[in-house]
């Protein structure tokens, strides 16, 4: 059991080792908080969905953005597209659970908002479907996926391929992402600026 238990901790250890030494990745993710401080400081919103663990990621993602991460300032908007129920069964219900999170986009985004799916495989029905409606409405997409990216990977404007198969890992490092992003989003627009 320990053994088990100590292999789990070094592989977190080892991938979140191998996005820090990959300069290009850490350069896409510095890339991706430029474009999120554009569309913030432009007074758009951040959607935010994912399906099962990532959705519980969205939620938290949103929660940051909109009510602090390190310290107090003003909320930013940010709505996460897999929290609101009757929404949800309503649209699974007449529309289908593939249309979940493009009928939200088609709703709520504005052209200029800025779009973050979290998918471990790239492929879910449903943030296909989103991607597709954030382009018909000129949003920005951003997508955090597994090493393959998936078909994700085609249809968003930034991609961000955690550098595993092993979904555990892989939404360890997305929630890591997502961190970083919000770290760095608050600093700029509240903070020093940099």
């Amino acid at each position: 059991m320990e053994n088990f238990l100590t292999e789990q901790i070094k592989k977190s250890i080892d991938l979140k080792s191998s996005i820090l030494e990959d300069k290009a990745m850490i350069n896409q993710i510095l890339e991706v908080s430029e474009k999120l401080i554009e569309a913030y400081r432009a007074g758009n919103k951040t959607l935010i969905a994912g399906n099962g663990g990532s959705a519980a990621d969205a939620q938290h993602l949103a929660g940051e953005f909109v009510s602090k991460f390190y310290f107090d300032r003003p909320g930013l908007p940010s709505i996460s597209l897999s929290t609101d129920t009757s929404v949800m069964t309503a649209i699974g219900n007449d529309y289908g659970f593939e249309n979940l999170f493009a009928r939200q986009v088609q709703a709520n985004g504005v052209k200029g908002d800025f779009f973050i799916g979290l998918s471990t495989s790239g492929n879910s029905p449903n943030m296909l479907k989103a991607l597709e409606e954030c382009h018909k409405k000129e949003i920005m997409s951003f997508g955090l996926t597994g090493e393959s990216g998936g078909k994700m990977a085609e249809l968003c404007d930034y991609c961000i391929k955690v550098p595993s198969a092993e979904t555990p890992r892989i939404q360890e490092s997305h929630i890591m992402i997502g961190h970083l992003l919000c770290s760095i989003v608050e600093e700029a627009i509240f903070g020093s600026g940099f």
